[in-house]
């Protein structure tokens, strides 16, 4: 089943006053890798973040993270999910919305979150895993951080 994602902006009418601006199904869903989609909902560059304009802000183009900004994503990943070992040069606030998930470590811990459980995820090295029989839906917020350091060595992102 397909990630659909309903995605409501607000901003402000030409009088100052809050307005709904976006109010639709994520158009920008779409998969990387097998058994998992992933829909941007908003990002922003700089800090603070400008709050003016009409402009989109999920047709930005960015990668896992965004230089300088940060990135809204929502991610489904269906049982059997392909693997993606990484680290970003972020730091990461995730809310499982719905079912469950195994987070992987590098050296082979896993961490099982449901529903409700919240992570922050400190440019470490993880995989998603998901072996149950329903999808697992997660909602990141993804900040640009510094590359971590440990023992006087940089920890650089791949993946």
């Amino acid at each position: 089943m397909p990630l659909k994602v309903r995605r409501v902006v607000t901003g402000h009418d030409a009088q100052g006053r809050a307005a709904v601006k976006i109010d639709e199904t994520a158009r920008n869903a779409a998969g990387r890798r097998p058994g998992t989609s992933a829909a941007v909902i908003w990002t922003t560059e700089g800090f603070p973040v400008n709050n003016d304009g009409d402009d989109d802000g999920a047709v930005r183009e960015t990668g896992t993270t965004l230089r300088g900004g940060t990135v809204f994503r929502v991610v489904q990943f269906d049982p059997g999910n392909a693997q993606r070992v990484h680290r970003t040069d972020s730091i990461d606030y995730a809310v499982v919305v719905s079912g469950e998930i195994d987070m992987e470590l590098e050296q082979g811990e896993f961490v099982h979150l449901a529903a409700g459980d919240v992570l922050v995820q400190r440019g470490t090295v993880h995989n998603w895993v998901n072996r149950g029989a329903e999808p697992c839906v997660i909602a990141f917020a993804l900040i640009d951080a510094k590359p971590a350091e440990a023992g006087a060595r940089l920890l650089e992102a791949f993946g």
